[in-house]
């Protein structure tokens, strides 16, 4: 006769398909996650009541209040801002909103040479980044 031995501790519990089935959640929550970067400026945001949320696939162009441009967080000169632009957006693969973060300070003629820029460079759709103000 055969018999059968049994542990006192009962029976184990095998954890690894919980263990991949975790890391796997893991993997497909960063892969589809994206995270709005913005370019490290000391920038004061100019403020609007009617400011929308913005795609944080679009390129971003930053201005600063010494004037200087970054296109995709590169210096440019103001003359290759629309040649950048259209690089950019070509890499972009569909993606045609171009985001301007600016200092409340740059002048209008500045920012508004910025956007149409960026519109001759082939953007659809062109916002300026603003903070919502309450009220």
């Amino acid at each position: 006769m055969s018999r059968i031995r049994r542990d006192a501790g009962g029976e184990d519990l095998d954890i690894t398909p919980l263990i991949d089935v975790v890391f796997i959640l893991l993997i497909f929550f960063m892969v589809t996650t994206t995270f709005a970067k913005d370019m490290k400026l000391d920038l004061q945001r100019p403020g609007a009541q009617s400011g929308e949320r913005a795609s944080t696939k679009a390129l971003r162009v930053y201005v600063d209040r010494q004037e200087r441009i970054y296109v995709d967080e590169l210096p440019v000169q103001p003359w290759m801002v629309q040649s950048r632009v259209r690089e950019a957006l070509q890499r972009a693969a569909g993606e045609r909103t171009v985001l301007v973060v600016t200092d409340r300070q740059v002048p209008a003629d500045k920012l508004i040479e910025v956007v149409d820029q960026c519109r001759l460079g082939g953007a659809t759709d062109v916002g300026v980044v603003t903070d919502q103000e309450q009220g």
